[in-house]
């Protein structure tokens, strides 16, 4: 194969064209978007399935693109595909026109230039809506996993609130007037319920900049490394995260070495578009072990994210010369995990949360009735 993987990477990336559709409509008629891509994962399993069927019929790339910009209900995506139509008929690769648009990953164009230099676009389109298709069942397993104990959490949370904000306020007034001797407990949940009375709003306010504000905070790096290794570190999320990243990186490799690239450059190019650091910085370890000389087994060796039946795995593969039948075995066994930890994950959350706001609810109640039992004794005497 003519294509050298190194050359491409130490290109000076173009700067990408963000002004494609941006034509200026009255105020009514623009389109709004407060949450998610402009270009989703799940638009991007479309687009590369659609593309993958009508190449495969033997329809040229340009019609191709065409009849998927037809297919948009949205301007901005009729827009963004128009664009790499347009890029086409410029002279541009296909390759070349997906890197200049932000809405694509460096993963999404070093794999579309391997399908065009050998010649297995096709089949690489096929593969990415494949890839994008796993990430998409693997978020809505999550979602799915976490919907029902997310409401009985803010439920329960809402209960409690509404008990320190109005009912220990009654208790606390019958105490002051009878001058009780309040146990610690007690006093610790009135100041509770102070604290809630007096910046309840401020604490409100503060929640809604961190949830609108987290993509922010998440862009940063130095924020998002420590968020990623901190969640590793939490019982069963963190190798709930571990399988999901897992089946990523195995689903890329497998897409890879199917395309005959060599494996320091597939890990490299698998390792843009992983999205989670510890994996990231296990592979930029393997990558200068294997620049080394290392075998790629004996490069994942080192790193805890990497089980050892994978390494054991990856082995037979290098012995055999079956890395992409292996990637592709490691890579199902990674999803069915990823569907059993979710499945678990939404079992074991709902009683915990029952759990801790039992106990809460508990506490509050015992804290308000033990002066009651003081000052039925002393009304009684």
């Amino acid at each position: 194969m003519g294509f050298n993987l190194q050359n491409i990477a130490h290109k000076e990336s173009p700067k990408r064209d963000d002004t494609i559709g941006k034509v200026k409509k009255p105020l009514l008629e623009r389109e709004v978007r407060l949450f998610g891509k402009p270009f989703s994962n799940k638009k991007k399993e479309d687009f590369y399935t659609e593309l993958s069927i009508l190449l495969k019929a033997g329809i040229t790339l340009k019609e191709a693109l065409k009849l998927i910009e037809d297919g948009q209900k949205r301007e901005s995506h009729k827009a963004l595909i128009n664009f790499l139509g347009e890029s086409l008929l410029s002279g541009k690769s296909f390759s070349e026109a997906v890197r200049e648009k932000k809405e694509f990953t460096e993963y999404e164009y070093y794999s579309i230039k391997i399908g065009e230099e050998s010649g297995t676009l096709e089949t690489i389109a096929k593969e990415l809506g494949l890839f994008f298709a796993k990430k998409n069942e693997q978020r809505r397993d999550l979602v799915n996993a976490l919907t029902y104990p997310i409401i009985i959490l803010i439920t329960a949370v809402l209960v409690v609130i509404f008990m320190l904000r109005l009912v220990v306020p009654m208790f606390q007034d019958i105490f002051k007037q009878n001058n009780v001797d309040l146990p610690w407990i007690t006093r610790m949940i009135i100041s509770v319920s102070d604290l809630i009375k007096d910046y309840g709003w401020w604490i409100l306010l503060a929640l809604i900049v961190v949830v609108f504000g987290r993509k922010l905070l998440f862009k940063q790096d130095k924020f998002k490394r420590a968020a990623d290794y901190l969640m590793m570190r939490i019982p069963y999320l963190g190798a709930f995260l571990k399988a999901v990243y897992l089946a990523q990186f195995t689903r890329a490799l497998s897409l890879l070495t199917a395309s005959k690239i060599p494996m320091l450059n597939s890990i490299e190019m698998a390792g843009k578009m992983i999205d989670f650091y510890p994996l990231r910085d296990a592979l930029d370890s393997v990558n200068k072990k294997i620049i080394q000389g290392e075998s790629l087994s004996n490069s994942l060796k080192d790193r805890a994210i990497f089980s050892n039946k994978m390494i054991s795995m990856v082995k037979v593969a290098e012995e055999t010369n079956q890395t992409e039948f292996m990637f592709d075995r490691l890579n199902q066994q990674y999803a069915i995990e990823v569907q059993q930890k979710s499945k678990l994950l939404s079992t074991l959350l709902e009683p915990m949360i029952i759990l801790v706001v039992g106990t809460c609810v508990g506490v509050i109640l015992v804290a308000m009735y033990l002066p009651m039992f003081k000052l039925g004794t002393v009304l009684g005497g």
